[in-house]
């Protein structure tokens, strides 16, 4: 942390410029999802505001955009940005089938994957073989293809946004600043898809204030973004796309699935303690 004032005041006036951008530039695409469609295209143009409001606001301060922490890092902090989002995803389903919130294996999912695929009537490919192949693909090329997006979003929050919070807060300042700025700005989704719009604003933000904890551990520690971006799409990839559809929802049980469900937000929880307490020990 600076310990200047005039350093501080700079770096506050820095983040609020970067802030202002972002809400700028997102105000627009959040009003064409919720009055218009929620397509693909406003939610990927979305995810790359915060870059752009990243690189405009170094062009105003007179920084080059080189700055930012563009080198690959040391390749533990990759495999562990992939292995973390994997593991607590895997977790939190495995209670939810354990507890009977939801049933694995969803056939009429199975099904569609395979169809999508062409995997059917090729030799002995049974329902398991279409089902491993699937999961393979989706946590390789899938993860890649969404690191398309979670790139723009990392580049603002985690290339840019902690390393200016770094300089006037704590890690755990820095932690849950980053991770509330960074739930709120997905509010207007959260109102467009949400069942329960209360519950599902406390589970998000305790699950995204969690992975905050963990991002920005990681950013500090490689001293790159990627770990970041490789977090964000394998999270996506494996809390969205793979395990929820594997599963059959339990009537009555809708509320502890998904990204916004409680049993993700209690895990995703525990995971964030950690990390924090980690980062505390290790003086990040």
């Amino acid at each position: 942390m600076l310990k200047n004032v005039s350093e501080r005041k700079e770096a506050w006036k820095t983040i609020f410029l970067f802030l202002t951008l972002v809400i700028t530039l997102t105000s627009p695409l959040h009003y064409a999802i919720v009055k218009l469609y929620p397509s693909r295209i406003y939610v990927g143009a979305i995810m790359w505001c915060p870059a752009i409001a990243a690189f405009i606001t170094l062009k105003i301060k007179g920084r080059k955009i080189s700055s930012l922490n563009w080198n690959w890092g040391n390749w533990k902090y990759i495999r562990r940005s992939y292995f973390i989002p994997a593991l607590y995803g895997i977790i939190t389903y495995i209670l939810i089938w354990i507890f009977g919130f939801g049933s694995l294996a969803n056939e009429e999912v199975i099904t569609d994957w395979g169809k999508e695929l062409g995997l059917f009537g090729i030799g002995t490919l049974n329902t398991a073989s279409i089902t491993i192949i699937a999961i393979i693909l989706l946590a390789t090329v899938e993860v890649i293809r969404a690191s398309a997006t979670t790139l723009g979003e990392e580049i603002g929050w985690r290339g840019f946004f902690i390393y200016e919070l770094r300089k006037v807060l704590s890690f755990t300042g820095v932690s849950v600043f980053s991770g509330f700025i960074w739930a709120a700005w997905h509010w207007p989704l959260l109102l467009y898809y949400s069942n329960n719009v209360m519950l599902e604003f406390i589970t998000f933000f305790i699950v995204i204030i969690s992975m905050s904890f963990i991002m920005t551990y990681y950013a500090f520690k490689s001293k790159s973004l990627w770990p970041a971006v490789i977090f964000h799409a394998v999270s996506n990839v494996y809390i969205q796309k793979i395990l929820p559809e594997l599963t059959i929802k339990n009537e009555g049980s809708e509320h502890w699935l998904g990204e916004n469900g409680i049993m993700f937000a209690i895990v995703t929880c525990v995971f964030g303690i950690y990390f924090w307490r980690k980062a505390i020990i290790e003086k990040i």
